[in-house]
């Protein structure tokens, strides 16, 4: 298992929900890399309830495509916009369940558009809910010009 760094935390006005450290509101995501897989370990809070005591769902969706958003980056070494993503919810995410775990991986490729498969699951292992995420992704020229990707060694530097 390999810690991923987030390079993109030093960068003046960085504030992604998703996974910047110092976001207030923000979900905080880190990664590790394990084989073909991307997994974080989260900590739902109650700012995210949807139902009482229940994790929403637009946050469970934002989890899936905030986690396939770090395999294009680490896995395929380049940046990329969701295309479309169909999520499935198949038991509650209870907010006092404990730590959640997300994992997601490369499912497939068609030209620059690639199928990833983001899942969320219990400590134990049960699967809460999943997401096929189709991200349209651009060359690692376009990648490093127009959206900041760092390039592949900024991802472990120091790991």
């Amino acid at each position: 298992m390999r810690k991923i760094n987030n390079p993109f935390r030093e960068r003046e006005g960085y504030n992604c929900f998703g996974c910047s450290p110092s976001h207030p509101s923000g979900l905080q995501l880190s990664f590790v890399e394990e084989n073909d897989e991307l997994i974080a370990e989260w900590e739902p809070k109650p700012q995210f309830e949807g139902y009482h005591g229940v994790l929403h769902g637009g946050i469970q969706a934002t989890l899936l495509d905030e986690i396939a958003s770090w395999v294009v980056y680490v896995k395929l070494k380049r940046a990329g916009v969701t295309s479309s993503m169909n999520v499935k919810y198949h038991k509650p995410v209870y907010l006092n369940g404990g730590p959640l775990i997300l994992r997601s991986k490369v499912t497939g490729m068609r030209r620059n558009l690639a199928d990833i498969h983001s899942g969320i699951y219990t400590a134990s292992g049960e699967l809460c809910s999943e997401a096929t995420v189709t991200y349209y992704t651009f060359s690692e020229k376009v990648s490093k010009e127009s959206f900041f990707y760092p390039g592949e060694e900024a991802f472990f530097n120091g790991a």
